[in-house]
């Protein structure tokens, strides 16, 4: 089984090339890779598959959390995707259509002077708002203010005043498993530096803390927009790096790196120890 190790702002995934559409992602088998120390490590695995039927895209991102969960979408690994693609020629020019559980995303990348992708941006669609300024009592916190977000997946922003010292840890699983949040939420906190930028720090929903998210940092450009605390054009900085987030008439784009870091073939003693779980 070949891999690529592949990361968008430091949010880390394994793609796994399966042209024919063959390879079953066990919880198990993700959960493996995405283990530190004993496995790839990663925050989740990509199987790149052949677009499903109708959808007309170049390939179908079938996407894991490292839990082993179904997610219906992410912006960074979308990019990774794209990246894949294009750096093997696998696609004609730099636009790539992906398709993914949370729609087909258009993909236009940019090359470096290598000839080769750095640079992606990802049409993410249109945001759509839930609940504005949200008052939840979670218990230890008292009343904790969210707005809620749809980008095919769901998305709970916090506004805090210094992001250093947000509860990502206590408070981002807490509001995860919310009820009001019946299937999870991802969760982001905000802080608001001026009307084109913004500091964040994502709680993923099956994954723990993230250094970045392509969904994430949309909810949070949308959330400090409906707020009236940024522009439609903001840049969000994450621990993992900067993104650029432009929300305009009928869609949102998030624009930011694509790396690969190595590609291999997993040691097949390993997986068959993995797959006799």
């Amino acid at each position: 089984m070949t891999f690529v190790k592949a990361h968008g702002a430091g949010n880390d995934f394994v793609l796994l090339p399966d042209p024919d559409d063959k390879l079953e992602l066990t919880r198990d088998l993700v959960r493996a890779l995405c283990r530190p120390h004993v496995g790839l490590g990663a925050d989740g695995v990509i199987r790149i598959a052949p677009g499903r039927e109708g959808s007309g895209a170049d390939a179908f991102m079938d996407y894991r959390n490292g839990d082993g969960s179904v997610a219906e979408m992410c912006g960074n690994g979308v990019r990774c995707v794209a990246k894949y693609l294009v750096d093997r020629r696998l696609v004609d020019g730099t636009e790539v259509l992906v398709d993914t559980r949370g729609g087909v995303k258009r993909v236009r990348c940019i090359l470096g002077d290598t000839g080769r992708v750095e640079l992606a941006t990802v049409g993410m669609g249109e945001p759509v708002p839930l609940k504005v300024d949200l008052a939840l009592d979670v218990e230890g916190h008292g009343p904790v203010h969210v707005t809620t977000i749809s980008m095919g997946n769901p998305h709970a922003v916090v506004v805090v005043d210094d992001i250093d010292d947000a509860p990502v840890a206590a408070l981002g699983p807490l509001l995860q498993r919310d009820p009001e949040f019946p299937e999870g939420t991802n969760v982001e906190f905000l802080a608001v530096l001026g009307r084109d930028l913004v500091r964040g720090r994502i709680w993923e929903r099956g994954v723990g803390e993230t250094l970045a998210s392509g969904t994430g940092v949309a909810a949070l450009a949308a959330a400090a927009h409906l707020l009236g605390l940024t522009d439609r054009t903001v840049t969000v900085a994450m621990p993992g790096g900067d993104l650029l987030v432009e929300w305009g008439e009928d869609d949102l784009t998030v624009t930011g790196p694509a790396v690969e870091v190595a590609a291999g073939d997993i040691d097949g003693a390993w997986l068959a120890g993995v797959m006799r779980r």
